[in-house]
């Protein structure tokens, strides 16, 4: 399947006449066709999750109906999409979706239409999974893990012993969510799921190097610890190698479909002499009786293995830096594409759009900014982009401001209409405006399609034989009475029906 489907431009298109342009843009970005959502319907969206007058859970809502969808390409790039604003969005984005009680209902979802859709419907409950945890731990923790300062004054290297305790199993349980996802190289077969899997591969990047600093910290502390304590850091520390020889097998899959090795991290581990070291601290402090080791071998093991995680981290974060310099050149490329064509900024609050960058299709997905990018103009929803013509002139309309006569009549409402729009064979009303009564007006037309299209004269309606017409004999019918709103059916009118 390629394009767009008809599905997809309906609902498009209803979406223009109600005047949701968040609803549009997020109907774009996960329409059926078999590639990941593109980056200008991402753009705009990043851009509204960053406007204070942008209702954070209508757009929120709005991507969780699409995964209510029975089609695998939409829900997965519904995931995508949602993952995407995760990562780049604004944090109020982030403090909605982990404060609702559910986020993702999928682990039942199942595509029966097509073979490859039962293939992708795996790797859906998988990934509705991981978007889950990841919100649970926003919530459990209120930071995002792959935001977070890094470094030897970061978040994790700085925390005390009490919170570190309680953050790392965390931190550990949204790691093994992203490493359940657990595709082989060939499940890698389409523009949909290889999308997710670069996300949760930057993910996994920036996951670990918080992983692994808020373990350098635990180490560091760990032989100052209480007994129960010690107990606790031990097994986070025995999980912690576990989890990196899992984050090795992902990163192999990776680098078999297409990611440079260059860009993939070394994990260095720590000597296992470390863990026996560990284990009989705690032994002692139990009271149990091992082989003692002297203050000086405890002193080095600690050392080696503190060198040997800090070198991971710090391929961790070459990894990432050059992920981001890669997405500043993109941007940049992209704003000098875009500099010719750049429109007046609107704000999506107005439900008006330009153009959005001319190379933004092509543009990488899988940018390292924890902020939106900052340009100098907005994407814009009336171009090309969310249009089903290539050509649209979009209606401008002006509102009349009612006189103080009538300070709360109807006319507020009442939009100027655009002379320039017609359609042929459809007569103009003398230049006059609807009434001001919404219910009026549908009657009114409601009326002229009941009785044929024919318009109202002097209150009355005038129905012609055909027989007449052709012999030029124009007897006109009994006249409706008056005040009757809607019109009468032609069925119970006194004029005869037309043959």
């Amino acid at each position: 399947m390629s394009g767009q489907s008809l599905t997809d431009r309906i609902a498009a298109a209803q979406h223009s006449m109600t005047g949701s342009a968040i609803s549009k843009a997020v109907c774009k970005a996960t329409t059926h066709e078999v590639s990941g959502p593109k980056k200008k319907h991402l753009d705009y969206l990043i851009h509204c999750t960053n406007e204070l007058n942008v209702s954070i859970p209508h757009l929120a809502d709005t991507l969780l109906e699409r995964t209510a969808s029975n089609s695998w390409i939409v829900v997965f790039k519904a995931l995508i999409t949602t993952h995407h604003l995760m990562m780049y969005g604004s944090e109020r984005l982030m403090q909605y979706l982990a404060s609702r009680n559910t986020l993702f209902n999928l682990n039942n979802f199942l595509d029966k239409a097509a073979l490859q859709g039962y293939n992708m419907s795996t790797f859906i409950r998988r990934y509705s999974r991981y978007l889950n945890e990841k919100a649970m731990s926003y919530r459990l923790a209120a930071v995002d893990f792959t935001k977070m300062k890094r470094g030897a004054e970061g978040v994790m290297r700085t925390m005390n012993t009490e919170k570190l305790i309680k953050t790392l199993p965390i931190i550990q349980n949204q790691l093994d969510a992203l490493l359940d996802f657990q595709p082989n190289s060939n499940e890698l077969t389409n523009g949909v799921i290889n999308t997710a899997f670069m996300l949760l591969f930057k993910d996994s990047i920036r996951l670990f190097a918080a992983y692994n600093e808020g373990v350098i910290n635990m180490l560091e502390k760990y032989f100052d610890m209480k007994k129960n304590q010690c107990k606790e850091a031990l097994e986070i520390y025995k999980t912690f190698l576990n989890r990196m020889t899992k984050l090795s097998e992902f990163l192999k899959v990776a680098e078999r479909v297409g990611i440079d090795q260059g860009d993939s991290p070394d994990l260095t581990q720590a000597p296992s002499s470390l863990l026996e070291a560990l284990e009989q601290h705690l032994a002692s402090l139990e009271g149990r009786k091992l082989k003692d080791l002297s203050a000086a071998s405890r002193s080095s093991n600690l050392s080696s293995a503190v060198s040997s995680l800090s070198s991971t981290g710090i391929s961790l974060s070459r990894v990432d830096d050059k992920t981001e310099d890669n997405r500043l050149q993109q941007h940049k490329e992209d704003a000098h594409r875009g500099a010719d064509t750049q429109t007046p900024n609107m704000s999506p609050s107005t439900q008006s759009v330009g153009s959005a960058n001319s190379g933004g299709g092509a543009a990488d997905l899988f940018s390292n900014s924890t902020i939106a990018p900052v340009s100098n103009h907005v994407p814009n929803l009336t171009s090309e982009l969310y249009t089903l013509q290539h050509s649209y002139t979009p209606i401008q309309t002006t509102h009349t401001v009612p006189n103080n006569n009538n300070a709360w009549g109807g006319d507020l409402l009442k939009p100027a209409l655009p002379a320039q729009i017609h359609s042929p064979g459809v007569p103009f009303h003398s230049g006059k405006m609807m009434p001001n009564d919404l219910d009026s007006s549908l009657a009114n037309l409601v009326g002229n399609l009941q009785f044929g299209g024919m318009p109202a004269k002097n209150g009355v309606r005038w129905w012609r034989r055909s027989q007449q017409e052709a012999a030029g004999s124009q007897k006109p019918c009994a006249p409706a009475p008056t005040g009757l709103t809607p019109p009468i059916p032609w069925h119970l009118h006194p004029c005869p029906s037309p043959r």
